[in-house]
C-alpha cells in the first residue's frame, strides 16, 4: 500500500513515497524544494505560498496514494481572517521580532517548555491580532489549504507556550492571562484532516485523503527511531537538533526548568522530553558564506585536523542568518581561546561543540528524567554526517546507531499506515523500521579532544 509523506524542513521541503507491506517499509523521493525565507521591509518571512507550490508538485509527481500527512517545524503560525484568507506570509522565527526575549511568560508547571525567545506565545505578543481569527501551524495551515478543514494537531500545538502539557489542551487560564483572544486557537484535534478539496484533486489529477500525523517534525523523526527497547536517547539533527528521552509523563520539576528541558507530545500520549541545541545550522551558514565547498572533502579533512577551541552552539549570537565564520571568531575571541585557522578547523570546532552539547543534553535527560540510557539514536540528515556521528559516540561514551535519513518521512508514513490498519503500536513501527532502513553503529572510544 502506498502513502505520501510531505516533510517541510527549514531548508527544504521533501514529497516522499512510502510502499508499505507487513514486513518493510521502502522510502522514494518525490519531490524536493527549497525553502528559502524572504527578507521584507527589515521582517524576515518565510514564502509560504512557494512551499505550498512544492507541495502540490510533489503531490502530482508522487501520484496516487492512499493518504497524504504532513509535518513540518515547529512554533511558527499563519493567520486567517474571518473569510478564511491569510493575513501575510507567517514571520520566520529567525526574524528579529522577538530578539529582547530574555525571560518566559509561560509558566514551566503548565507548558512544560524549555525557553526559546521565539516560541510562539512570544511572538503572538508581538502581532497584531485584531483582524485575526484562526491561527494555523505550518502543517495545519497546508492542510487547511488542501482539505478546507480547520484544526490543530497536538504535537505541534505543544510547542507553542500555550498548551497545558498535563491536562492537554490549551491552557485556556495563561491565553487569558496574557490578552490574546480565544478565538484564534481552534481546537485540538485526532481525527484525520479529510479528503482533498475538489479544486486540488483537479489541479493532481487525483484524489486522496490527508490523514493527521505527528505534524512537529521531530514528533514523526522519533516514531521512526530504531530502538528496541525503552532505554534509548534520540538526536533528531538537521538544521535543529533535538536531544532527549521519550517518557510517558512530563518532568516539571525546578531542576528540568534550570536545566532547559522541554516536555512536548508525541505520539500515542508519549513526551518527548528534550533540549533543543542549535544543530548544523552553523555549519549550513558556514558552507553558505564559503560559497557552498565540496563538503565530503571538507569533512574528510576536519576528520584529521585538531582544534582546542569549543563554541557554545546555543549562544545567541549563532541564532540569525549571517557571517558565522566571523562570529565563531568573535565568539571565540570573548571566551579566551584560540580561533580555528582555515575551514577545515572551523567545520570540526562546530561539530566537536555539537557533540559536547549532545553528550551534556543525552546526560542531563538520564538525570532528570530517571531514564536510563544505553544506546543514542542519532537520526535524519545529520546521520550522514560519520565525522558527528563519531564524534558524539566518544562525546556521550555510548554507541551511537545513526539512521535512517528520513526518520520525519518515515514516521509520517507509518502514521497513516496504521490509521489503514497495516501497522500496530510504537514498538511494531519501530520494529519495521529497524527491518527496512540502513543504519551504521559507532561505538565510543578514548577521547584525544577538548572538554
Amino acid at each position: 500500500m502506498r502513502f505520501t509523506a510531505v516533510d517541510l524542513g527549514a531548508s527544504s521541503g521533501r514529497v516522499m513515497t512510502a510502499d508499505v507491506t507487513p514486513g518493510t517499509i521502502e522510502l522514494a523521493e518525490a519531490h524536493r524544494f527549497p525553502n528559502r525565507p524572504v527578507r521584507v521591509a527589515g521582517t524576515l518571512h518565510w514564502d509560504i505560498l512557494a512551499l505550498h507550490q512544492g507541495v502540490l508538485d510533489g503531490l502530482r509527481k508522487a501520484g496516487p496514494a492512499e493518504s497524504a500527512g504532513i509535518d513540518s517545524w515547529a512554533v511558527d503560525y499563519g493567520l486567517l481572517d474571518a473569510a478564511g484568507r491569510l493575513i501575510g506570509n507567517p514571520v520566520h522565527y529567525r526574524d528579529s521580532r522577538t530578539a529582547d526575549v530574555t525571560e518566559r511568560i509561560d509558566p514551566y508547571e503548565v507548558t512544560g517548555l524549555q525557553f526559546l525567545p521565539f516560541t510562539t506565545v512570544n511572538q503572538l505578543l508581538r502581532e497584531r491580532l485584531d483582524g485575526a481569527e484562526t491561527l494555523l501551524m505550518i502543517p495545519d495551515l497546508i492542510g487547511y489549504w488542501l482539505t478546507g478543514r480547520i484544526g490543530a494537531e497536538r504535537t505541534n500545538a505543544s510547542t507553542t507556550g500555550l498548551y497545558d502539557v498535563t491536562r492537554r489542551d490549551w491552557a485556556w487560564d495563561l491565553v487569558d492571562r496574557l490578552g490574546l483572544p480565544r478565538r484564534i486557537l481552534p481546537p485540538i484535534t485526532d481525527a484525520a484532516a479529510g479528503p482533498v478539496r475538489d479544486d486540488v484533486a483537479a489541479e493532481l489529477g487525483y484524489s486522496t485523503v490527508v490523514t493527521q500525523v505527528a505534524s512537529h517534525d521531530t514528533a514523526s523523526a522519533v516514531v521512526a527511531v530504531p530502538a528496541a527497547g525503552p532505554n534509548f536517547a534520540y538526536i533528531s539533527c538537521g538544521t535543529w537538533s533535538l536531544v532527549g528521552v521519550e517518557l510517558p509523563a512530563p518532568v516539571l520539576t525546578e531542576e528540568s526548568r534550570l536545566a532547559n528541558f522541554t516536555n512536548e507530545t508525541g505520539v500515542d500520549g508519549t513526551v518527548r522530553y528534550l533540549r533543543n541545541v542549535m544543530g548544523l545550522w552553523i555549519l549550513q551558514e558556514c558552507l553558505r558564506v564559503w560559497d557552498h565547498p565540496d563538503l565530503e572533502a571538507l569533512l574528510a579533512e576536519a576528520g584529521k585536523v585538531r582544534v582546542e577551541a569549543v563554541i557554545d552552539p546555543d549562544d545567541p549570537s549563532f541564532l540569525p542568518p549571517g557571517d558565522m565564520p566571523a562570529r565563531i571568531d568573535a565568539y571565540c575571541a570573548r571566551t579566551g581561546q584560540r580561533p580555528p585557522e582555515g575551514r577545515a578547523q572551523a567545520v570540526r570546532c562546530i561539530l566537536q561543540s555539537l557533540a559536547l552539547a549532545y553528550g551534556r543534553a543525552v546526560d542531563d535527560a538520564a538525570r532528570l528524567s530517571g531514564r536510563p540510557v544505553e544506546v543514542v539514536h542519532l537520526v535524519g540528515g545529520g546521520s550522514r554526517n560519520a565525522l558527528l556521528c563519531r564524534l558524539t559516540a566518544e562525546a556521550t561514551g555510548l554507541p551511537v546507531v545513526a539512521g535512517p535519513v528520513e526518520a520525519a518521512a518515515l514516521g509520517n508514513a507509518l502514521v497513516q499506515a496504521r490509521a489503514r490498519g497495516l501497522v500496530g503500536d510504537l514498538a511494531e513501527m519501530r520494529d519495521l523500521v529497524r527491518r527496512s532502513a540502513d543504519v551504521r553503529t559507532y561505538e565510543p572510544r578514548g577521547r584525544e579532544w577538548p572538554q
